[in-house]
């Protein structure tokens, strides 16, 4: 399957944090005053994960701009810092989007999270409610982790800590070796080079860097499946029911969703794959459902 194309002209923007830290946005260009689709990544995801260059094909061939926001630390440049990132974590969303609307009072904007990054984007409409800018006008989660707790404990054993789980902590060992050359003594590097599970990780790193205090209570603040009846935004959920990553069972109760979020589960479409067409020119229909999602707002068809 053929899904990583180099994108061309994409500009990349530094957003200073009111902590003193910064964050990444790459942008693909359009036309003044066009619609622009946000897009938040996965766990180490990069602008060569294969959905962001699908959703912004997408959003080019329906003359949007097009944004991917980056993560601290996953840009390719170490965030400052002592802290990285986590799956709660919504401030960074909060303030690019309040400082691109700031900018740009009439800009209409849609946003896709990704995974981790639909937890984070789901959580931040949550937090938000009726406060949501209202320049954010829809959202969609593509294969969201609604309870870390339960996906953790599915990716912490068998097959996917065999297949998975074990890339996932090569990346968070090379970031947080060189965190500790720059903050001696930031965690017990000892325990985080020993990790082998989400579980292990998080009470060795994500916990004592953001303030949880251990990995339970990181994985029940941070998930955004709570946060779900306060959403207030046009919103979709799109999930497979045989992701490897996220346990069926934890998928929210459409039943128990607001009028303004609806969920989409189909049978098959593994974790952010969805895959359609021919092997040589395979698409995703989670990412042309989200795009036809938000484009009955972001181009005024309602």
């Amino acid at each position: 399957m053929a899904r990583r194309r180099r994108l061309g002209g994409v500009t990349r923007e530094r957003f200073d944090t009111p902590d003193g830290d910064f964050v990444d946005v790459d942008w693909l260009p359009g036309l003044a005053h066009a619609p622009l689709l946000l897009v938040l990544h996965g766990l180490e995801g990069t602008a060569r994960s294969h959905y962001v260059g699908g959703l912004f094909r997408l959003a080019a061939a329906r003359g949007w701009r097009a944004a991917l926001l980056y993560f601290r630390s996953c840009s390719g440049e170490l965030n400052r810092l002592r802290r990285f990132y986590h799956s709660g974590d919504t401030g960074d969303l909060d303030h690019v989007v309040r400082m691109v609307v700031d900018r740009e009072p009439s800009v209409r904007v849609g946003a896709v999270g990704i995974s981790i990054g639909g937890n984070v984007l789901l959580k931040w409409l949550g937090e938000q409610g009726d406060s949501a800018p209202k320049a954010l006008v829809g959202a969609v989660g593509i294969s969201v982790p609604f309870d870390l707790a339960a996906c953790a404990r599915l990716m912490d054993q068998g097959l996917q800590k065999v297949l998975y789980t074990g890339s996932f902590m090569r990346s968070f060992r090379a970031k947080t070796r060189a965190k500790a050359r720059a903050y001696p003594g930031f965690v017990d590097l000892q325990a985080a080079l020993r990790a082998r599970t989400f579980a292990a990780y998080d009470r060795a790193v994500t916990a004592p860097l953001h303030g949880f205090a251990d990995e339970v209570d990181y994985w029940q603040r941070a998930s955004s499946g709570p946060y779900l009846t306060h959403i207030r935004r046009p919103t979709l959920l799109i999930s497979a029911l045989d992701d490897p990553f996220i346990p069926a069972a934890s998928l929210p109760d459409p039943r128990e969703l607001p009028p303004a979020v609806w969920a989409e589960y189909v049978p098959v479409g593994g974790h952010v794959g969805f895959v359609e067409g021919r092997p040589w020119g395979a698409t995703s229909w989670a990412e042309r459902r989200a795009v036809d999602f938000l484009a009955v707002t972001l181009d005024g068809l309602c």
